[in-house]
C-alpha cells in the first residue's frame, strides 16, 4: 500500500507580525515549520504503517529549495520517500494553481515510481492561509472521493474508515481506495523524532520536480500570473472600545436601559408593555 502525504513549510504563526506601513506579513527572521495539520496527516499515515509494515509513505511539498528542511523533518518522523516541487514558475501560486501543480506532481511521481497511490493525506488547512481548499481541490483534479476533517483512520479491506469531525460531534465514514482525506488535530500528540531517524534523514535524497517535468501542465494557470485570487488588503484588526456598562442601583432600571439600547440598535424588537 502506498500513501502520499502533502505537506507545506509555513512560518511559525506565533512569531508573525504585520508591517504597519505595508500591511503585509513580516517573514524575515521568522522560523519555518511543517504545517501543524500536515503533521497530523503524516501521523495518521504513520499509525497505519505501525499496523502494516508493507505500507510506504511518500511526502510531497511545493516550495522553494529551503523547503527541503520540512521534508527532512517528515523523513525523520516516518516518511520513506520525499519529493519537492520547486520552480520559479510556481512562485506566487494561489490555492487553485497550487492544487493544479500538486495534482500534476502526484501523477508524475506515480509514473516515475511505477506505482499508484492508494490514499492521499493532507492537513485540513495551512496555518498561514487557513483556506482549507488545497486538499479538496486536489481530490477534484484527480477525480478521487474525499473525506475532510479526519481525526484518525484505519484500513478495512478495500476501504479507509475515518473518524471525522462534524458540527454535531464525530462521525465514522468509510471510503473506498483510492481516496483523499484531510486531517485535523486528534486527541493525542504526534510522535517525537528519534535521533536515529533524524541522522538517517540527513543522508536521504530529496527528489525535485520542476515545471519542465510536468510537461502537460498549462503554464497560464500556475504562478502569480495564473492565479485568479488577488489579495486586496491585509490589516491588523483595531481594538474596539468597551461597551456600555450599566450601574443602576436597581436591576429593573438597568434592564430597561439595556432593552432600550438594544431596540435602538435594531438588535431586538420592542413588543410593548406586558407583551
Amino acid at each position: 500500500m502506498n500513501i502520499l502525504v502533502c505537506v507545506k513549510q509555513v512560518p511559525n504563526t506565533q512569531e508573525i507580525s504585520i508591517d504597519p506601513e505595508t500591511n503585509t506579513l513580516i517573514r524575515e527572521g521568522v522560523e519555518s515549520i511543517v504545517n501543524l495539520y500536515d503533521g497530523y496527516a503524516l501521523e495518521a499515515a504513520a499509525r497505519l504503517k505501525d499496523t502494516d509494515k508493507d505500507i510506504k509513505i511518500y511526502v510531497l511539498c511545493m516550495g522553494p529549495p529551503q523547503a527541503e528542511t520540512a521534508l527532512r523533518e517528515c523523513l525523520s518522523l516516518s516518511a520513506d520517500v520525499a519529493y519537492l516541487a520547486t520552480d520559479r514558475a510556481f512562485a506566487g501560486s494561489d490555492t487553485l494553481a497550487t492544487s493544479l501543480i500538486l495534482s500534476q506532481s502526484i501523477k508524475w511521481i506515480e509514473g516515475h515510481e511505477g506505482i499508484k497511490f492508494d490514499a492521499i493525506f493532507c492537513g485540513k488547512q495551512a496555518i498561514d492561509g487557513d483556506t482549507a481548499q488545497v486538499g479538496p481541490q486536489i481530490a477534484e483534479a484527480l477525480g478521487l472521493p474525499q473525506v475532510t476533517y479526519g481525526y484518525t483512520c484505519e484500513c478495512k479491506g478495500d476501504e479507509l474508515h475515518i473518524l471525522k469531525e462534524t458540527e454535531e460531534g464525530k462521525e465514522l465514514v468509510a471510503v473506498k481506495f483510492p481516496c483523499l482525506a484531510t486531517f485535523t488535530k486528534p486527541s493525542f500528540e504526534p510522535r517525537m523524532v528519534s535521533a536515529k531517524r533524524r541522522f538517517a534523514a540527513k543522508k536521504m535524497e530529496i527528489k525535485h520536480i520542476t515545471a519542465e517535468d510536468l510537461e502537460g501542465i498549462d503554464r497560464t494557470k500556475i504562478g502569480l500570473k495564473g492565479s485568479p485570487t488577488r489579495v486586496k488588503k491585509s490589516f491588523v484588526p483595531q481594538a474596539r472600545k468597551s461597551g456600555t456598562i450599566f450601574r443602576g442601583e436597581e436591576q429593573e432600571q438597568s434592564a430597561r436601559e439595556l432593552a432600550k439600547l438594544l431596540v435602538e440598535n435594531g438588535l431586538i424588537v420592542s413588543i410593548g408593555e406586558g407583551g
